[in-house]
C-alpha cells in the first residue's frame, strides 16, 4: 500500500525536526564541510552529530565526501537551501507580525489621556 502524499510531506519535516540537523543544514548550504569543523560550529559530542548525520544520510538529504582521513558532508541538492531559505522568509514575516502585535498591545497598555476644560455634569 502506497503511503498518501500529506504522511510522506509530514515524516519529511518530523526527519528535519531536530536543531541539529537544521544546524548542520544550515552549515552545508555554502558547500562542503569536514565533519570538525561541524563539530566546531555546533559544540556537540561527537557520537551524537554522528547521529544527526546518518539520519539526513538515510534521507538522501546530505551525501558524505571521504579525501583521505578527512570525512566531508554536502547537500545531495538546492532544493533543501531553497526549503531553508524558505522557513527564513516565513519566520521572518511571523516574527514581524508578532513584534507588531507586541506593539499594539503596549500601546494599549499606556494610560488614556484625561480630557482637559470641563467637568462632568449630572
Amino acid at each position: 500500500m502506497q503511503v498518501p502524499l500529506y504522511q510522506a510531506k509530514a515524516e519529511f519535516f518530523r526527519m528535519l525536526g531536530h536543531p541539529v540537523r537544521i544546524r548542520v543544514l544550515e552549515l552545508l548550504q555554502g558547500g562542503p564541510v569536514a565533519v570538525r569543523d561541524l563539530l566546531t560550529e555546533i559544540e556537540i559530542e561527537p557520537s551524537s552529530l554522528s547521529q544527526q548525520l546518518a539520519v539526513l544520510r538515510r534521507a538522501g538529504i546530505v551525501v558524505s565526501i571521504r579525501e583521505g582521513s578527512t570525512v566531508s558532508y554536502a547537500l545531495a541538492g538546492g532544493d533543501v537551501a531553497e526549503l531553508l531559505r524558505a522557513a527564513r522568509r516565513i519566520l521572518t514575516e511571523l516574527l514581524a507580525g508578532q513584534n507588531e502585535l507586541l506593539a499594539e498591545l503596549r500601546q494599549a497598555d499606556l494610560p488614556l489621556p484625561v480630557p482637559h476644560g470641563g467637568t462632568s455634569r449630572t
